[in-house]
């Protein structure tokens, strides 16, 4: 009879505790998200004159002037830091008869002026920021000095370009 009397009282308490559990209501909620995403963005350039001479002329006499053009594009989607640099240049002409002109026709800026090859080799000369998809025209222009003397016949200047571009200044976007 103890065990009834232990028992009855245990199942009674089992069984309210179990009316209470399954009796009881919650309010619940949830929301979701579709899946973000992040793409990154390209960095690329064209050139006119890609692998190719922006110029070439043979037999240039005193008062002769050179001009070679080229079109430099954005080709990718962010803007970038446009750069140009002479990477190697020889000039056998006397003092500062042959000079090099350098101007961006699409904005009317005088990129570098003076003697043909004194650009700095390897020194990036900046460009500005090209946005994606915008061109700039270049024209370089080369003209020996009117007052060239003979003893400037049959000399030889050379020069190698290479453009650049790095990516804008990093932003931070909220949305």
């Amino acid at each position: 009879m103890k065990t009834t009397k232990i028992l009855l009282p245990l199942a009674t308490l089992v069984a309210a505790g179990a009316v209470a559990v399954g009796s009881g209501a919650t309010f619940t909620s949830t929301s979701a998200s579709t899946i973000s995403s992040v793409t990154s963005g390209s960095l690329s350039q064209s050139s006119s004159k890609a692998n190719a001479a922006v110029f070439n002329l043979t037999n240039i006499k005193p008062g002769d002037v050179v001009n070679g053009a080229l079109t430099i594009k954005n080709t990718g989607t962010l803007p970038a830091t446009f750069s140009l640099t002479e990477t190697a240049s020889a000039n056998a002409f006397t003092a500062a008869n042959l000079t090099l002109d350098i101007t961006n026709t699409t904005t009317g800026t005088k990129v570098w002026s003076g003697t043909f090859g004194d650009l700095v080799d390897g020194t990036k000369t900046d460009l500005g920021l090209v946005a994606p998809g915008v061109s700039n025209d270049y024209t370089f222009s080369a003209k020996l000095a009117a007052t060239t003397p003979n003893t400037d016949q049959t000399k030889t200047a050379s020069a190698a370009f290479q453009w650049d571009s790095i990516q804008a200044d990093a932003t931070t976007t909220n949305q």
